[in-house]
C-alpha cells in the first residue's frame, strides 16, 4: 500500500496520506468528497486508466486508510497535503478532478501554490464558490442547515449518514437510483471516517469563502453540476463558479442529484475523458 508522510501531528506522529497510483501517461489526480473516500472514484479509474492515464486517487486525511489526527481540518493544510503529494510523486502536466469539498483544495491550490504542475482543472458538484448564505451570497445555504447536521452527526453520526446518501443520491419514495446495496457501501465508506474529521470537514466546505480566489484559476476548467443537486445547490455553486472562473466551460446534469459518480458514472466518465482530450465539450462562460 502507498503512503505519503505529509508531516506530523502536534505530538510528533506522523501524518500519512494513502493514495493509489495506476496506469501510464498524463496524471489525473482525483480528490473525494466528503464524507466519503478515495474509494468513492472505482467507476471513473477503470475508465481513465483504461483510456491510457495515469490515475492517482488519495484519501483526505481523516478519511478513509489515511491518518486520522486530531486536527488539521483547515483548506491551507489540506490543500498543503496535496501540494506534499504531487511534490513528492514529481508531477507535471495534471488533470486536477475535485469532487464536492475537493474543488475546495483545487482552487486553494491555485491560490496558495499557482496551480503548479496543473494544466487541467474540473470541477465537478464542487462547493465552490461559497457555500454559506449571508447578505452578499443570497441564494447560499442558511447557517441553521449545518447547524442541523452538525447536531446530528454529535448525536448519530451514522443514522445521519444513512440520511444524508438519500438526499446525497435523489433517493425519493417512487424514485431509487442506486441499488440497496451500494447505498450500503456508500454509508460504509464514509462510516470509516473519524467522528472528528467529518465535523471539521463539515464546518471547512461549509463557511470557507473561495469567491477572491476563483479568478486565480488560470488554465482550461470545466464545471459539472447536476441541477437538482439538494446537497450543494448548483445556483450557489457551479453556476457562480461558471461565471468565476475566466474562459471555464460548464455542463448542467438536467434532473440529476450531487452523487454524479453513481447515478451518472458513465456520461461522467465520457465528459471527463472528452474535456481531457480537447474535444467539444459544454458552453463557454
Amino acid at each position: 500500500m502507498n503512503y505519503i508522510e505529509v508531516t506530523k501531528d502536534t505530538k510528533g506522529n506522523p501524518v500519512n496520506i494513502y493514495y493509489t497510483d495506476y496506469g501510464t501517461g498524463k496524471p489525473i489526480i482525483l480528490i473525494h468528497g466528503w464524507p466519503l473516500s478515495g474509494a468513492m472514484w472505482e467507476y471513473q479509474m477503470e475508465a481513465l486508466v483504461n483510456d491510457g492515464y495515469r490515475v492517482i486517487c488519495y484519501d483526505r486525511r481523516g478519511f478513509g486508510k489515511s491518518s486520522q489526527p486530531w486536527d488539521g481540518y483547515n483548506y491551507d493544510t489540506l490543500t498543503n497535503d496535496l501540494k506534499v503529494l504531487i511534490d513528492r510523486l514529481n508531477l507535471q502536466d495534471i488533470t486536477l478532478v475535485g469532487f464536492s469539498m475537493g474543488g475546495g483544495e483545487v482552487v486553494r491550490y491555485f491560490s496558495q501554490y499557482g496551480g503548479k504542475g496543473v494544466t487541467r482543472v474540473i470541477l465537478i458538484s464542487s462547493v465552490t464558490p461559497y457555500m454559506l448564505q449571508t447578505d452578499s451570497n443570497p441564494d447560499g445555504v442558511p447557517t441553521e442547515v449545518f447547524d442541523d447536521m452538525l447536531f446530528k452527526m454529535r448525536q448519530d453520526r451514522i443514522g445521519f449518514l444513512d440520511d444524508f446518501g438519500k438526499t446525497f443520491f435523489g433517493e425519493t419514495m417512487f424514485h431509487k437510483p442506486l441499488s440497496f446495496p451500494l447505498m450500503d457501501y456508500f454509508r460504509n465508506l464514509c462510516s470509516m471516517a473519524s467522528p472528528r474529521a467529518t465535523v471539521e470537514c463539515a464546518k471547512a466546505f461549509s463557511s470557507t469563502d473561495f469567491r477572491e480566489e476563483m479568478k486565480t484559476v488560470n488554465v482550461p476548467t470545466l464545471i459539472i453540476h447536476g441541477d437538482e443537486d439538494k446537497t450543494v445547490p448548483f445556483e450557489a455553486t457551479g453556476k457562480l463558479a461558471a461565471i468565476a472562473i475566466p474562459g471555464s466551460k460548464i455542463i448542467i446534469y438536467e434532473g440529476s442529484p450531487h452523487g454524479l459518480f453513481y447515478t451518472e458514472k458513465h456520461r461522467l466518465n465520457d465528459d471527463i475523458l472528452d474535456f481531457i482530450e480537447g474535444g467539444p465539450i459544454g458552453k463557454s462562460h
